[in-house]
């Protein structure tokens, strides 16, 4: 084994293309339903908001998607991003465990968000679009945006979730700075909002009503159209780029990977971390893959695998996917980045049939590994990422007990610089643990749309 810190590539060396996994899932993905006919989805539906090339992404059987020169270009900015030996905490833990994160936290915007809205603004210039609208919750993504639509001299306007737009205000900076357009949702600007408004005046948002807010922008604007930064397949696809890196780092390594942990919110940076490693496990590959959630917004550990809509107002696609309906808005915690009440069907798929394991935990344990994270390695995770930090921790305490030497690999998605309120509210003891009450679940589940699926 290297006894490097930093196992680093050359730009030569960042890949040429995306991964596509869908034609090695365990199982065709069910299509994407129109939410006025109950029908598959055809191209002419998704045309209002999206270029062509994103929508033959979204069903391309290819294997591989080759990444446009323009957007390698803005990749090496910061790609290849450095995957690190946690020296320090395996130390701290006494762990025999070999310990490696991922650092997508050193992009311009500081999370992995860039791998792919820098493509998504690259194809919506391409196809002639100026604007973009989006949604983002604790800020990572509409930074992210802003920063790509700024490189393509574009405009940008993002409806942040209302409590992170009051918890996170250098989020929104960061996105004036690059001249993103941002507005507290849900807002008076939309139906959408209005309507949410009408019922709880005290809203304070959430992802699936911020999506609301942007899909109707873009649908109701010629000159503008909508970009996801989770979720749908062709931004898991971007995303690759982040395990392909690390398997090529790895083998620098002489390593090979015997667990990989990341955070789940709508699953980009855990789907870019392990779908290239997802035809190793099936093939018979000995890797157990960890997706971690909060429990207060516990999707793939308590939701149903049924279609429902992306969004609160029911303007998207239904999709089939674990769900704890798209009612369903959760409590104000600092990760707010995983307040989503479904996930990327591709990610759904993965654990439907057992080649990803989902956990949940609450915010207190979380910012505690966090903290231990930050003490030892000296970096300081975002609040969505200090969940995969605490299932590092954990799996490395697993090997503590049973000797086992195992190499775990984490998923870095973002640090925590402009969270450092989080961490005051957690080092001062205001910080507290949420997990969402069953029959709140089972009251937003009601909502779910009448559609026979078959299921």
């Amino acid at each position: 084994m290297t006894d490097s810190y930093k196992i680093i590539l050359g730009e030569k060396e960042l890949p040429e293309a995306w991964y596509n996994v869908l034609p090695d899932l365990p199982e065709p993905l069910a299509p994407p339903l129109n939410p006025a006919t109950g029908q598959p989805v055809t191209p002419d539906d998704l045309r209002p908001i999206f270029p062509d090339s994103l929508i033959m992404q979204e069903v391309s059987q290819e294997s591989w998607i080759e990444i446009p020169s323009a957007v390698r270009d803005i990749y090496k900015i910061w790609r290849p991003s450095p995957l690190v030996r946690a020296r320090r905490l395996e130390k701290a833990l006494g762990t025999p465990a070999r310990l490696y994160y991922k650092n997508e936290g050193v992009s311009p915007p500081g999370s992995h968000k860039p791998n792919t809205a820098v493509a998504q603004a690259y194809y919506n210039k391409k196809a002639g679009i100026n604007n973009l609208a989006t949604e983002t919750g604790a800020g990572q993504w509409g930074s992210a945006l802003s920063f790509a639509c700024k490189l393509f001299d574009m405009h940008c306007t993002v409806y942040m979730v209302k409590i992170s737009y009051e918890q996170k205000p250098y989020r929104r900076v960061l996105m004036h700075i690059w001249d993103g357009e941002v507005y507290p949702s849900p807002t008076d600007r939309t139906n959408a909002g209005r309507a949410i408004l009408e019922k709880n005046p005290e809203s304070m948002g959430s992802l699936g009503i911020a999506i609301s807010e942007a899909v109707e922008d873009a649908a109701t604007h010629d000159d503008t159209n909508y970009a996801l930064g989770s979720v749908l397949n062709h931004v898991l696809l971007h995303q690759t780029v982040i395990g392909l890196e690390t398997k090529k780092q790895l083998e620098l390594a002489e390593d090979r990977a015997d667990i990989i942990v990341g955070c789940v919110g709508g699953g980009s940076n855990f789907g870019g971390m392990i779908l290239p490693f997802v035809k190793d496990k099936t093939s018979g590959q000995d890797i157990e893959i960890i997706a971690i959630e909060p429990k207060s917004c516990p999707t793939l550990t308590k939701g149903l695998y049924e279609y429902d809509y992306g969004d609160t107002a029911g303007m998207t696609p239904l999709m089939l996917m674990y769900t704890l309906g798209h009612t369903f808005e959760p409590p104000g915690i600092h990760a707010g980045g995983l307040r989503y009440h479904g996930d990327a069907p591709i990610l759904c798929n993965l654990v439907k049939h057992g080649v990803v394991s989902p956990r949940a935990y609450t915010q207190n344990p979380v910012f505690e590994a966090a903290v231990l994270f930050a003490r030892t390695e000296g970096v300081i995770p975002a609040p969505e990422t200090s969940h995969a930090i605490k299932g590092l921790v954990d799996e490395a305490l697993k090997c503590k007990e049973t000797g086992e030497e195992k190499a775990i690999v984490c998923c870095f998605s973002g640090h925590g610089h402009f969270d450092l309120s989080a961490y005051d509210d957690y080092l001062e003891g205001r910080l507290q643990d949420y997990e969402y009450p069953e029959d709140k679940i089972q009251e937003a589940l009601k909502d779910l749309p009448k559609f026979p699926t078959g299921l």
